[in-house]
């Protein structure tokens, strides 16, 4: 069987190129392709060959790649996968478009609709600059949704990272998708069963992930807060942190694995489609004390291997602070609950099986 793997873009490396990177290390013998790829800002292929689109040769433009957003859709059609079996795409906008013979299965690993086109108004907000041009950029979006929409039918089978995608993905494209949580690798995380006094904040400042709402909850309880990361948010919320809050900012993964192995919790506040750090958390033995809506609800059992608080304010966060802390914790069964559900071995398992089915064979992959 000959297998096509398909990505967006490989000019940054994020949660969805980690994903192809693992698809990329699972079949070695396929053939890769993306638009635009640049091997010193993305994951590591080796000597892989990676077959690009029109777009590559244009001067600046992986460089500049969210400027060439109405070109991608034309790229992707022009590739000829016509020799292919089987192709699996990794997509949050583009890949999804590409071109198959009438006898070939396409699988779809969409990690989101495509954002800009369906919610405009947060994507100019995070990219303040382009709110000059919104009124053009509102007439190009509006021919770029039907495209999208159009091509959103190419694939036989769509597998999402979590409910609240696979719903996205049903109300906006108008197709089912199955829904696998995204792995980690769980031999990276190091596992305590003794915790020290403190809890652990990690993400970017910027201000979805909400690290003012545990601030201010940790400010009132006064227990010891780390919080690790970094970004335009920091200047602000050390203003208002108290002493018992320390901003240790970018840390080494070392010191990363250490810190989630030996927290009493780690305090997630933002709203997650997914969400890798709750996971990350559960496979260092940890619990998690987190917003309850979003990709936490697939990934986290209350009172087992965390904690939800209701609503997004320093108040709820307070209630769930003091239930969590009235919780003899199971770290172990925390983190046996990680490494079934989310380690590649899991991941690829459930994967494997859906595409058999989706392409009718009992034994395409073993």
């Amino acid at each position: 069987m000959k297998i096509a793997l398909v990505h967006d873009y490989l000019t940054q490396r994020g949660g969805a190129e980690r994903v192809f990177e693992l698809l990329c290390k699972r079949y070695p013998e396929a053939d890769i392709f993306t638009s635009l790829y640049d091997p010193q800002k993305t994951i590591d292929l080796g000597d892989r060959i990676v077959n690009t689109t029109f777009l590559q040769k244009i001067p600046g433009a992986a460089k500049y790649f969210r400027s060439m957003a109405p070109l991608y859709f034309p790229a992707f059609r022009a590739l000829d996968l016509q020799d292919y079996d089987l192709i699996i795409s990794s997509s949050t906008s583009f890949a999804k478009a590409v071109r198959k013979n009438p006898n070939a299965h396409h699988i779809c690993f969409c990690h989101n609709v495509t954002r800009f086109l369906w919610d405009t108004a947060t994507y100019l907000r995070e990219y303040g600059d382009y709110r000059y041009f919104a009124p053009l950029i509102e007439q190009v979006f509006q021919v770029m949704r039907k495209v999208d929409l159009k091509y959103a039918q190419e694939p036989d089978l769509y597998i999402a990272n979590s409910s609240v995608v696979a719903r996205r993905i049903e109300k906006i494209y108008g197709k089912k998708a199955m829904m696998v949580n995204y792995p980690i690798d769980t031999s990276k995380f190091l596992f305590s069963d003794i915790k020290d006094e403190y809890y652990l904040a990690s993400a970017r400042m910027i201000s979805y992930k909400r690290l003012d709402i545990i601030v201010e909850a940790f400010n009132w309880l006064g227990w010891r807060l780390l919080i690790s990361g970094d970004g335009p948010e920091l200047a602000r919320l050390k203003s208002k942190a108290l002493q018992n809050i320390v901003f240790l900012g970018h840390v080494s993964d070392r010191t990363r694995k250490n810190l989630f192995s030996k927290a009493k919790s780690i305090i997630v506040a933002a709203l997650e489609d997914y969400g890798l750090v709750p996971v990350e958390a559960n496979a260092s033995g940890t619990p998690v004390i987190a917003y309850g809506a979003g990709g936490v609800l697939d990934t986290q059992i209350p009172g087992e291997t965390g904690v939800f608080f209701k609503r997004q304010t320093p108040e709820s966060l307070q209630v769930a602070l003091l239930e969590a802390n009235g919780i003899s914790w199971d770290y172990d069964r925390i983190r046996n609950h990680a490494v079934a559900n989310f380690s590649e071995n899991a991941f690829f398992g459930k994967v494997e099986q859906i595409i058999n089915q989706a392409c009718g064979v009992q034994q395409l992959f073993i």
